[in-house]
C-alpha cells in the first residue's frame, strides 16, 4: 500500500474505527438514493461461516440504521448450515440462497431498496479487513468484492488454499 492509499484509508476510516475493526464488524455506508455510485454499499467481517451464530448480530446493526431488513441473500457454498428463513429481534428475515459468491451478501430492506456488502473473510489478519473495508465503501469505487479481497491480502493463507 502506497503513502497516499495509507491517508486515503485514514479518511475514510478514523482513529476510533481502525481500533474497533474486528471480527463482527460490519462498516455500512449509508447511500440510500436510487444513483448510488459505488459497487458495494458496505463491508462485514464475520467470526465464523456459522450464519446462525454470525446473521442475528449483522441484520441488528443493519435494523438499527436502515429499519427493518426483509431478505438476505448469501451464497450456499460459503456457509455452514444456511436455512431458508430466520427470527432475528422478533421479525422474520427471509435467507435466499443466490450465487453472489463468498465475498459478498445481498440485504434487501422491504419490498425494492437492496445493498450489496462485501464479506471479509474471518481468518482475514486486522489490517488486511480494515483495508477491504476502506474500499469497500470508498464512494463511487467500481471495484468488484472478489477485486478488493486480492488487493487487500485477504486471500492469502486461507483455509483449504
Amino acid at each position: 500500500m502506497s503513502d497516499s492509499d495509507s491517508s486515503r484509508v485514514s479518511r475514510l476510516l478514523p482513529d476510533a474505527v481502525h481500533r474497533a475493526a474486528r471480527p463482527g464488524t460490519a462498516v455500512v455506508r449509508l447511500e440510500t438514493t436510487h444513483d448510488r455510485q459505488g459497487v458495494l454499499d458496505g463491508a462485514w467481517w464475520p467470526r465464523s461461516r456459522d450464519i446462525a451464530a454470525e446473521l442475528p448480530g449483522l441484520i441488528s446493526a443493519l435494523t438499527d440504521h436502515l429499519g427493518p431488513i426483509t431478505r438476505v441473500g448469501l451464497d450456499t457454498d460459503a456457509w455452514e448450515g444456511l436455512p431458508t428463513r430466520m427470527t432475528i429481534d422478533g421479525r422474520v428475515v427471509r435467507i435466499d440462497s443466490s450465487p453472489v459468491g463468498d465475498d459478498t451478501v445481498l440485504v434487501t430492506r422491504g419490498e425494492q431498496d437492496l445493498f450489496s456488502l462485501l464479506v471479509i473473510p474471518p481468518h482475514a489478519t486486522p489490517d488486511a479487513a480494515r483495508a477491504a473495508m476502506a474500499e469497500a465503501v470508498r464512494a463511487g469505487s467500481g471495484t468488484q468484492a472478489a477485486q478488493i479481497l486480492v488487493d487487500t491480502g485477504t486471500e492469502r493463507g486461507r483455509p483449504g488454499r
